[in-house]
């Protein structure tokens, strides 16, 4: 950790949101988790307002949207206002792949940014080992025979917290019986696990391991069902999830309180923090900030079609993060030239955003454009930028935590508070429980994204009739689709309209409470880029590490 963040003890930023050191169980200096007792001890007190931060579809590097959380938090705070920021755990995954850490930038992070990268408390290694308990037990069940497993029909994998596209599909039990039964399956980052989706929704020890008792692992070979509970291995993997199951609290670097809890993808999972987080900043502040992974189709519509239909959370305004270069992106300029003046791309790619605000609006919130501002952007750009905003009647605010932290999104901040002062919003679902599975994803696909069809795969056919059979029918919809467009083709920029939509299968996650359609060609296990993030990572004689960024 560099020396000059100038980072408080967590007890004192902890007082600073109104938690009692001995809700505290440290973890050096810098970092804590808190105890479950106090979210019981402020079940009667009112709730702030949810702020959810979203943003436009994203260029692969992303738009900075947990800078412009952290940037709105401290500007908040700044201002007067007494705040608290929600945030996911980063994954390995994007750490050492694409995107590098995931603790915002410049002087808009949250600190120490190597622990909560790497790490941080063990939740997530906790997940991963939760996970595969139950992906061994199902193999020593296979092992022994005493369930009649149809070895076929088993759909646990196994996790792990890496991209590695070699693990997505493999043989095991190899070198003969003594070694088990060979079949096929595979691995999914732990992002992407059931397990990390229903520590994120689950609000007590006792429903984390109800939950976990009621994964499908499979069928028996008469077709019956085989749930976690069949296994006896819930109360053990849950065991495994006790302290990751508390909420961790880490500071920015102007030393406000952040709770990270939790770390779902938004293109394969529900992509937000824990309940127990949110919940717990509604308390504490009188606005609770939290994010939703990716752009507002994915993260955001699972966001309130999900998490806050469970939580029964009301959103009151959804800041969507925008840029100059991803508007360019969207509008056909050359992502190696992006950095380039080109006013005619960001006319172009505007429809990008305004879908996206179509979007918030279908939920019966309020919406706020927060424009991350960039060195690369030119005056003119801005400009243009201001006048297509204002010509779409659009609130908008320019945001430049990363250069000057709070101080960069006061207008941000200000702004915020004027929207949600006046209202009494009450957001909403996009659609019932009560309807079949196939209109909840054409809903979902046609509302949002702008599809016109939604075509299945014989595989995904054979899933509805399976989930129709379970009885599991009102489940809502998590849709696992690549978030580099609208649509679930990536190469469809900007605001593709009238496309088909293709779910190969559908995954169902009973524990979590949802079902998973996969789309296009999205993958529950990530590779790694050409040239991956872990190459500029790297350590010195006195321990520092550098180059996560």
């Amino acid at each position: 950790m560099s020396k000059n963040m100038n980072l408080k003890d967590i007890a004192v930023v902890a007082k600073t949101a109104g938690i009692p050191e001995e809700h505290l169980s440290r973890y050096g200096d810098y970092k804590a988790k808190i105890s479950l007792d106090l979210l019981e001890e402020l079940k009667k007190e009112k709730d702030g307002k949810l702020i959810l931060v979203s943003a436009i579809t994203p260029t692969p590097a992303g738009e900075g949207k947990t800078t412009t959380s952290i940037g709105l938090h401290d500007a908040l705070r700044k201002s007067g206002h007494k705040s608290v920021l929600a945030l996911r755990e980063p994954s390995l995954g994007p750490v050492f792949g694409m995107k590098g850490g995931a603790t915002g930038g410049g002087k808009a992070q949250v600190a120490p940014m190597e622990d909560i990268n790497l790490h941080f408390t063990g939740d997530i290694p906790a997940v991963e080992r939760s996970h595969n308990l139950i992906a061994a037990a199902v193999d020593n069940e296979i092992h022994w025979g005493r369930l009649n497993l149809d070895s076929r029909s088993i759909r646990w994998k196994r996790a792990m917290d890496m991209n590695d596209r070699s693990l997505r599909e493999i043989v095991i039990s190899l070198g003969g019986t003594k070694n088990g039964y060979p079949r096929e399956t595979g691995f999914d980052i732990t992002a992407a696990s059931e397990i990390m989706a229903i520590l994120c929704l689950s609000e007590s020890y006792n429903e984390l391991k109800e939950r976990i008792e009621k994964i499908l692992i499979g069928l028996d070979v008469l077709g019956n069902p085989v749930f976690a509970k069949d296994l006896g291995v819930a109360g053990a993997a849950t065991a495994l999830l006790k302290d990751a199951l508390c909420p961790n609290i880490v500071q920015t670097l102007e030393n406000n309180p952040v709770l990270i809890h939790g770390g779902p993808f938004a293109n394969i999972a529900q992509g937000a923090n824990s309940i127990i987080a949110t919940r717990l900043a509604l308390k504490l502040g009188d606005y609770a900030i939290t994010e939703a992974g990716f752009a507002f189709e994915l993260g955001a519509e699972k966001f309130f079609d999900i998490v806050a239909r469970k939580a029964g959370f009301s959103v009151s305004a959804v800041v969507l993060v925008a840029t100059v270069r991803a508007l360019k992106y969207h509008g056909g300029a050359d992502l190696k030239k992006i950095s380039e003046k080109n006013i005619d791309a960001l006319r172009k790619g505007f429809s990008n955003l305004e879908k996206h605000y179509e979007n918030i609006l279908q939920f019966g919130t309020n919406a706020i454009v927060a424009v991350n501002r960039f060195s690369s952007d030119s005056p003119d750009e801005e400009k243009a930028l201001s006048e297509l905003l204002a010509e779409k009647g659009i609130p908008f605010a320019w945001s430049n935590g990363w250069e000057k932290g709070g101080a960069g999104a006061l207008d941000l901040a200000e702004k915020v508070v004027s929207i949600t002062s006046a209202n009494n919003v009450k957001s909403h679902p996009l659609y019932s429980l009560d309807i079949p599975v196939e209109e909840k994803i054409l809903t979902i696909a046609g509302k949002i994204y702008g599809a016109k069809k939604v075509d299945y795969h014989p595989k995904a056919h054979k899933d509805i009739e399976l989930i129709r059979r379970l009885g599991l029918e009102k489940l809502p919809v998590c849709i696992a689709k690549t978030q580099n467009s609208l649509s679930d083709n990536p190469k469809l920029l900007g605001r593709p309209k009238d496309f088909l939509v293709t779910v190969r299968e559908i995954e169902i996650a009973s524990g979590a409470g949802f079902l998973i359609p996969i789309t296009g060609d999205i993958m529950r296990m990530p590779g790694l880029p050409q040239n991956p993030a872990y190459k500029k990572i790297d350590i010195d004689s006195k321990g520092n590490i550098s180059g996560i960024s």
